[in-house]
């Protein structure tokens, strides 16, 4: 299967009798459509050649959207064997990529996204059947869904929102599948729940784990790319966007890179990224400096088409959408991210609070390297190596400290940073983040027994999160983002290794280094230097003050209740007065933009056009 410039979008639904409304409604916007063996409609949506693979096999189907290394004739063979739903993933094993899962067996139906979020899946209760779409807008469409007040609440919170309110769908009525889990519906329609994926046992050492994680990262880009064919490629000069770089390149790419060299003293991506780019063969390297691109926040008078949620990329969504175009302009059909290194490889130092139990010499010793790097106080530190405290009451915690300000040094928290509301946040919005917080804690388990295992696995669904939505956005700019490192194969390696071996206090991402050590040069393996953009954030700012100032003083968050107008306004103004950092004012900013592009699209773009009715291919040529 094979990647376009167009994204897809689809519906799922059960074997059952819908309203004839419902059907027109949807069929009024689908260019294609896939039965049920009863005749009744399966999937409709819109997808390119080369999106789908659909196989069937007597009364059994079973279809593939995304990035997927089986073909039609390839799951037509696992299918046969799958004479159930129970059987399905167990076919599944050995594919790899990204990509959801749909299939329907006598009546029954099951779909699912990625273990890693990276491809989503929503539900929603239509005329008392169970829908299902890979976007929650479709379906807050075809249900005339609001926005929930609640939840836009929520996505004021910083640095970010705990299991399981992160990932949430934004509309009333709903409802995200939390990645992991798949939805089966019965031959009535209703549905349920189910989880398919477990974490594997981390038990590799550091050298067996970094030749699975080579083997996976090099399958996935190998996945998305082909000999010849012109695909851009991020290149900071860092491990993450570097490796992808060299594994394409292996793959036989013939590359476009793109390099952003920020103003800082110190900075040295360019230095590092020509390096690599020197020893790429055949690479085309595009640097670029501030004045070859927007300011930061750029557009902010010009609502674009809302993504699924809000988010940080408001940020630079203007000089994304141009180094898009600089890189189509030399003929690339891809672009390849980065995105997700930093959360996949290197899992949160609370790993040291169950590495005590099981090996307290190597435990201490490796707390005492974090301790000095990071200057924890020494409560803190004995907070986070012997705290005891269970899930639901870490999030019963977390109701009482949100209007508290971040400790002003310390070790992480054994569950993960506990969310924070800035102080333009509302009494109300204050009341409705606290509520989501408690109904969590009476009915959520952890994602994993071990503290430091559950932060992992969600620091790997917020990359997957949000490399969800870079997809979104560069199919938006005509040049789809893909985040190889987001790909489950990759999160399983990963999470296959022993945490004290991926994580160390003195070597920096040394399993991602083990990994690419022999194919990325060794100099760029041993960077621990890291850009940022601070002066052109701030810059940013000063350059757009005059739409923030509109934004202030017609802001929907305020009209909808989450935000104090004389605080907010004073924040947007006085950037340089908050206390919480970029993450405290990019959370509100995106929350902002989100509601004025939702009001300014109230229908989703990939809905207003139909294209013609095709037949779906059902031999897709395996690569």
């Amino acid at each position: 299967m094979s990647s376009t410039a167009s994204g897809y979008w689809f519906v799922v639904l059960p074997d059952a009798e819908f309203p004839p409304g419902l059907l027109a409604r949807l069929r009024d916007r689908a260019a294609d459509e896939v039965a049920h063996p009863s005749g009744r409609p399966w999937l409709l949506g819109a997808w390119a050649a080369g999106q789908l693979a659909l196989a069937r096999v007597g009364d059994r189907l079973l279809a593939l959207f995304g990035e997927a290394s089986a073909s039609a004739a390839v799951l037509r063979v696992r299918l046969k064997r799958a004479r159930t739903l129970t059987g399905l993933e167990s076919a599944l094993v050995g594919v790899h990529g990204s990509f959801h899962v749909a299939a329907t067996m006598a009546g029954h139906g099951y779909v699912r996204g990625s273990a890693s979020g990276a491809r989503r899946l929503y539900q929603a209760d239509v005329g008392g059947v169970t829908v299902c779409a890979d976007r929650a807008r479709t379906l807050a469409w075809l249900v005339d869904a609001r926005p929930d007040a609640a939840r836009i609440a929520a996505h004021l919170a910083f640095p970010q929102l705990p299991h399981p309110l992160a990932g949430a769908s934004m509309w009333s009525g709903v409802e995200a599948v939390a990645p992991g889990d798949a939805l089966c519906t019965e031959p009535g329609g209703r549905g349920r729940t189910a989880g398919w994926w477990q974490p594997p046992p981390d038990v590799l050492p550091l050298a067996e784990g970094a030749r699975e994680l080579r083997d996976a990262l090099r399958e996935a880009v190998a996945l998305r790319v082909r000999p010849g064919q012109v695909v851009g490629a991020d290149l900071s000069g860092g491990m993450d966007s570097t490796s992808l770089c060299f594994l394409a390149a292996e793959s036989g790419a013939s590359l476009v890179t793109a390099t952003l060299h920020w103003s800082a003293p110190g900075n040295e991506d360019r230095e590092y990224a020509r390096y690599a780019a020197e020893r790429l063969p055949g690479a085309e390297p595009l640097e670029f400096v501030p004045a070859d691109l927007p300011a930061c926040f750029a557009g902010l008078d010009e609502p674009r088409h809302p993504l699924e949620e809000p988010s940080c990329l408001l940020r630079d969504r203007a000089v994304q959408q141009r180094l898009a175009g600089e890189l189509r302009s030399w003929g690339a059909v891809l672009r390849l991210s980065g995105h997700g290194g930093d959360h996949v490889v290197m899992p949160p130092v609370s790993y040291l609070h169950s590495l005590l139990r099981r090996s307290p010499r190597a435990a201490l010793r490796q707390t005492a390297g974090f301790k000095a790097r990071g200057r924890w106080p020494l409560a803190a530190t004995a907070r986070l190596l012997l705290g005891h405290r269970s899930y639901p009451a870490w999030l019963t915690t977390a109701q009482r400290r949100l209007r508290e300000g971040a400790p002003p040094g310390g070790a992480p928290e054994v569950w993960g940073p506990y969310p924070r509301l800035p102080v333009w946040a509302s009494a109300q919005a204050a009341e409705q983040l606290a509520a989501l917080l408690g109904r969590a804690a009476e009915r959520e388990l952890p994602l994993a027994s071990e503290p430091g295992r559950h932060a992992w696995i969600h620091q790997m669904r917020e990359a997957g999160r949000v490399a969800a939505l870079l997809h979104e956005a560069g199919t938006e700019a005509g040049l789809p983002a893909h985040s190889p490192f987001c790909d489950d194969a990759v999160l399983d390696a990963c999470l296959s290794v022993r945490p004290e071996d991926a994580g160390s206090p003195w070597t920096y991402k040394p399993l991602l280094a083990a990994a690419m050590d022999g194919l990325v040069p060794g100099r760029l393996l041993n960077r621990t230097s890291k850009d940022h953009c601070n002066a052109e954030w701030h810059q940013g700012l000063k350059t757009h003050r005059r739409h923030l100032a509109v934004w202030a003083d017609t802001s929907l968050l305020v009209a909808a209740g989450a935000a104090e107008p004389r605080a907010l306004r004073q924040a947007l103004l006085s950037p340089g007065l908050n206390t919480g950092g970029a993450a405290e004012l990019e959370s509100t900013l995106g929350a902002e933009a989100w509601l004025r592009e939702v009001a300014a699209h109230p229908e989703p773009a990939y809905l207003a056009a139909r294209r013609p009715q095709k037949e779906p291919s059902v031999d897709t040529t395996a690569h």
